[in-house]
């Protein structure tokens, strides 16, 4: 975390105190769409280095500071990391990550007011497996009239009957 007692360096945001979970990261004065807030950082590790840090069959509930850079790698927050690890996830966010390089940054998708906590999208990974347990275990709380109850990723939906008969037809004819 940053050692500012909780406001940010640049004067954009605040932690505090969140109805989704734990502290959040909560803005202190207006932040444009598309602007850059914060780069999310912290100790680059393996994929099976973060399985062993963060054993989801070992915890109570899920509580982590993974983010996934690539297919090798993702970023502990927890380890060296600063406030952006304290931004939590909404199925209505206003915020976004970006992976530009080897770095991940969190920008506004959207104008955001003083006292709007930031919020972004986890999209946890769907594996298949399990699926309806981890969407359990992987619970949202972010009180978004389009909440889907869980951080994973939305599921993707079956293309109808009329859809797959038609995506058939073009692959036919593209023969």
């Amino acid at each position: 975390m940053s050692r500012n007692n909780g406001q940010s360096p640049n004067g954009l945001y605040e932690i505090r105190r969140s109805k989704i979970q734990g502290r959040g990261v909560f803005a202190k004065r207006r932040i444009r769409a598309g602007q850059r807030i914060i780069e999310y950082t912290g100790e680059r590790i393996s994929n099976k280095e973060a399985d062993r840090r963060y054993d989801d069959e070992s915890m109570r509930r899920h509580h982590t500071y993974l983010f996934t850079l690539d297919k090798k790698t993702c970023v502990d927050g927890n380890s060296g990391g600063n406030d952006s690890r304290l931004i939590n996830h909404s199925c209505d966010p206003n915020c976004e990550a970006v992976i530009t390089g080897k770095k991940i940054f969190i920008h506004a998708r959207r104008t955001i007011e003083p006292g709007e906590e930031l919020a972004y999208d986890y999209q946890y990974e769907r594996t298949g497996e399990n699926d309806e347990e981890l969407e359990k275990f992987y619970l949202c709380k972010c009180g978004a009239p389009n909440c889907r109850g869980t951080i994973m990723k939305p599921e993707k939906k079956k293309a109808s009957r009329r859809t797959r008969r038609r995506r058939k037809r073009t692959r036919a004819a593209a023969r």
